[in-house]
């Protein structure tokens, strides 16, 4: 079966890693696993539509390229990879309308709060009406479902749960010994944290970690930090941690997601607080390497960290509670090893990529009458 995957936020293959392209990929490997011979239609971007007039008549020639191009792959159902207020989906239904084939959005946002908004207005009507134009509508998070109810029937939602593949992520018990003797920590507790240094939440997060384990740091508590990314704040985050963490912190840089997994082996426990976290697929990552998890219980962690069993989840403005959670699992060995080993189950029973988008290579078969 022949599927048309489009990303109008963002190319699945741009170079700028985040945990959306991250849920692309992840996509599109399982719906590839399942057999479905997947096209890219266009790679037209139509973040911030509303404000950028110049993205209108782009938009239409994009539109005439998609329709061509679908059509020569003789797809055969449409699939749009999130769809909101700030990148609507203008390609979609109207190919899909063309062809007289299914329309599917993953990852479907509705926001009503956008239509207040003259900046937003535009992009919420575009979003509102290729979301009502799909057959199907699946979510990746509980919230979202809860909004789109307020739009759709129940029958055009489906919830399903993020899922990665858990052997990329596997512990390496090589690769653990080989980091920690070119980190030079020894026996000591070692904490990973993984983040793109962008000026938002990424860096008010890190901020955040930063100062409650320095506050650790000066009660005498003994553990080394290891941070993996990189970006524009860079020499801000390097500087507090340098006033915070004096020697006991290294800045890896930007790994590659295919090293990402050597890094977590080599880890004891992952924190990264998440404040304005949406989903956090870097946490399942975490799980599957076997490391527990210390953050937030905000946004969309508690969805892909199970609270108590495989992780350590604090109230949103409780600086106490977080840093009581960080101490608990960097003094007690035996508790974190045994949360690690939840957390490995957990990914592989709740958050295989195969098992939970499987339902969306089904369901597209379904509705192109194929299965």
């Amino acid at each position: 079966m022949n599927v048309a995957l489009y990303a109008p936020f963002k190319p699945l293959d741009h170079p700028d890693p985040s945990g959306d392209r991250t849920i692309g990929r992840e996509l599109a490997a399982a719906l590839a696993g399942q057999g479905l011979d997947l096209t890219t239609p266009s790679r037209f971007r139509s973040r911030w539509f509303s404000a950028r007039p110049r993205l209108w008549l782009e938009a239409l020639s994009a539109r005439r390229q998609a329709l061509e191009t679908a059509s020569k792959a003789r797809v055969q159902a449409f699939v749009t990879y999130h769809a909101y207020y700030k990148s609507p989906d203008v390609i979609g239904p109207y190919v899909a309308r063309e062809l007289a084939i299914p329309y599917v959005v993953f990852q479907g946002v509705y926001s009503t709060k956008q239509r207040r908004c003259l900046k937003t207005r535009l992009g919420y009507e575009l979003n509102r009406r290729s979301l009502v134009a799909a057959d199907l509508v699946f979510s990746n998070r509980r919230l979202d479902v809860d909004n789109l109810l307020r739009l759709l029937p129940p029958e055009k939602i489906a919830y399903v749960r993020p899922g990665i593949d858990p052997e990329a992520f596997a512990f390496d018990g090589e690769a653990r010994r080989a980091c920690r003797r070119e980190w030079g920590v020894s026996g000591r507790p070692v904490i990973v944290t993984a983040a793109m240094f962008r000026n938002d939440v990424k860096t008010r997060s890190l901020t955040y970690l930063f100062t409650r384990l320095g506050e650790l740091a000066r009660s005498g508590l003994d553990f080394f930090l290891v941070i993996a990314g990189d970006g524009e704040m860079r020499d801000a985050l390097v500087a507090l941690a340098g006033r915070e963490l004096p020697g006991r912190h290294l800045f890896l840089g930007c790994v590659a997601r295919e090293r990402l997994g050597a890094v977590l082996s080599a880890g004891d426990v992952f924190a990264f607080p998440g404040i304005g976290e949406s989903l956090g697929m870097v946490y399942l990552e975490a799980q599957a390497a076997g490391l527990p998890v210390v953050a937030l219980a905000e946004g969309g962690v508690p969805e892909v960290v199970a609270a108590g069993r495989t992780g350590l989840l604090t109230p949103p403005g409780d600086d106490a509670a977080y840093g009581r959670a960080l101490a608990a699992l960097v003094v007690d060995r035996e508790r974190r090893l045994a949360m690690g080993e939840a957390a490995r189950a957990y990914v592989r029973d709740r958050h295989d990529r195969d098992r939970n988008y499987g339902a969306v290579a089904g369901a597209l078969r379904r509705l192109a009458g194929k299965g």
